[in-house]
């Protein structure tokens, strides 16, 4: 097709589609793999740092400085955290359209330290820091809570432009036609959830400890300066990355696809595929993105790339009334996802509960650890942490060369076996929560300690739950991020990143959700419901086998859709 960049002919451009930084094409063995990918994980670790440093906490920072109740402060964080993956849809966008991953995420991350900056400044600012006459006893103005949501929403704009690019462009430093590359890609996404995990580490023991015993000031202060190194450390890497094309708006891509099919509604798809219209060069017509093969799944698509009469009239075809097989296979990509994306939201919904619900349950137990020293209930949250970074090189070292001699796969497991071994575990992790809350509850009837802020069993009987949280993060995070990326078409890969990012999205709205339905309705005819400010006189168990029950059907569901789905081949040479 005419006005296509031929990116093998180009000299600034790699032989796998992806452009130097300084265009300079005799460093391609200079740029890319490992070397560039520790700059990424520097920039990553120190990311997480700063979004767990002002997340992990964030319920109790609302419940105390500005009077919030415990299903309140719970609902807006849920939502806030939601919005944090569902605004990786524009960062994304803007990536695979125009910008490129690199430049999304240097302008996005601009936008996140005006947001932090301004979150430190709302907890130490005369005029926009509460005015507390005691512990839990704040006074907001409107203002001052204006200032905290702008900071807030400014935070979840500017993660929406690093969350679905930055590992997909680490990844796109392995070359795909490598077969040496290629293997390192696949531990890239272990190693990056690694450091994640170990800026969360930090975040959630000795941020959390500052905030709760130093003040909020220097705990959110922290996380900015975090920011801003994590913004250094991306920037001192620029001259090894590799940069991929932006292929141009995959939405407007899928709208001809849509389009020419139903204009061509009629049209009778020939019995060789081969006759469907493609370009004639190795590349096919989107830039940085290889040839799809043609797959028999939604028919009804090859419509768009039947080549009629009229459109061989014509040396440059209309893509709204004729598109290649390639551009309707990344549609028909695309299609093939959104099961599993749908069934991954149960998962997102028990994750978000260590922000929430695992915090108050902790809120009433026994946190001192010797007779003086205190552990913030959010702080657990670190042998999440802990369990990630245990799990995650044992499953890179240890797991998938065992499961290599009797799966016979490269990976030890296929992606979708991976993500669903972590969706059994994440029920299992919801059954531990449940039996605590039973324990504990029966502790409190057996002895009236119906009104005692905290009743004396120890918060560690919580380690179990957010210990198993993380191994199935381990295995349903780490396999989602590679499935999603492996199976996106080159040119869609930041795009469908973030799709499997809203999966995090929705799934702290369904909390939200749920959250309000089950007061609604536990609270009526004068009941205090299953979430009471006071949880001692509350049932929380039931709230925890609600969500068991809707994974255990969730999970069911995902089997019967990863037994069905085949995996996306591509044309081409493998070195």
């Amino acid at each position: 097709m005419a006005g296509t960049r031929n990116v093998a002919e180009d000299p600034l451009y790699t032989d796998d589609g992806t452009l130097d930084i300084h265009k300079r094409p005799a460093n391609k063995k200079k740029t890319g793999k490992w070397k560039a990918c520790r700059f990424i994980l520097g920039n990553e670790c120190c990311e997480r740092l700063a979004y767990y440093g002002m997340s992990t906490n964030l319920v109790n920072y609302l419940h105390d400085r500005f009077g919030l109740g415990n299903a309140a402060a719970a609902n807006t964080v849920t939502t806030w955290s939601g919005t944090c993956y569902l605004t990786p849809l524009l960062g994304a966008f803007l990536a695979d359209s125009y910008m490129g991953r690199y430049w999304t995420i240097a302008s996005f991350s601009t936008i996140y330290v005006i947001g932090m900056s301004l979150l430190t400044l709302s907890a130490v600012a005369p005029g926009l820091k509460p005015v507390c006459r005691g512990i839990s006893d704040c006074h907001p103005t409107t203002g001052q809570t204006a200032a905290l949501f702008i900071a807030l929403y400014l935070i979840a704009l500017g993660t929406g432009g690093i969350k679905p690019c930055v590992s997909s462009f680490g990844a796109d430093q392995f070359d795909e036609n490598d077969t040496i590359e290629r293997k390192k890609k696949s531990s890239f996404f272990n190693w990056f959830y690694f450091s994640i995990n170990v800026g969360a580490l930090i975040a959630s023991s000795v941020l959390v400890w500052i905030q709760m015993n130093v003040g909020w000031g220097w705990g959110f202060g922290v996380p900015a300066v975090a920011m801003i190194i994590a913004i250094i450390f991306f920037f001192i890497g620029s001259r090894w990355y590799r940069l991929q094309v932006p292929g141009g708006s995959p939405l407007t891509r899928i709208c001809q696809v849509i389009v020419a099919a139903t204009r061509k509604f009629g049209v009778q798809v020939p019995e060789d595929k081969s006759l469907l219209y493609e370009t004639s060069d190795a590349e096919s017509a989107i830039k940085g993105c290889r040839k799809l093969e043609h797959t028999q799944e939604l028919k009804c698509l090859d419509k768009a790339a039947v080549e009629t009469d009229s459109d061989r009239l014509k040396d440059l075809p209309n893509p709204w009334k004729l598109c290649t097989v390639t551009q309707v296979e990344e549609f028909k990509s695309v299609i093939r996802l959104l099961p599993v994306w749908a069934s991954l939201i149960a998962f997102a919904t028990v994750y978000s509960q260590m922000n929430t619900m695992f915090v108050l349950q902790g809120n009433t137990m026994d946190q001192h650890i010797g007779p003086k020293f205190k552990i913030p209930s959010a702080s657990l949250s670190l042998f999440d942490t802990l369990s990630v970074i245990f799990w995650a090189p044992v499953y890179d070292r240890v797991i998938v060369p065992f499961a290599r001699k009797f799966t016979g796969h490269e990976r030890g497991f296929t992606q979708l076996q991976r993500i669903g071994i972590g969706l059994i575990i994440s029920i299992v992790s919801m059954i531990v929560a449940g039996i605590l809350e039973v324990v504990r509850l029966n502790m409190v009837r057996k002895n009236n300690y119906y009104d005692l802020e905290t009743i004396p069993m120890s918060i560690f009987w919580q380690v179990p739950q957010y210990f198993l949280v993380g191994a199935a993060e381990v295995f349903t995070n780490i396999g989602q991020m590679e499935f999603f990326y492996g199976e996106a078409p080159d040119a869609m890969r930041s795009l469908c990143s973030a799709l499997s990012l809203t999966t995090m999205a929705l799934g702290n709205y369904v909390s939200t959700l749920l959250v309000t339905i089950v007061t609604k309705v536990t609270t009526s005819h004068g009941r205090l419901g299953w979430i009471p400010d006071n949880l001692n006189r509350g049932h929380l168990d039931y709230f925890f086998w609600l969500l068991t029950l809707l994974s255990l059907l969730n999970f069911l569901v995902y089997l019967w859709i990863a037994k069905r789905y085949k995996y996306k081949r591509v044309i081409t040479n493998v070195r």
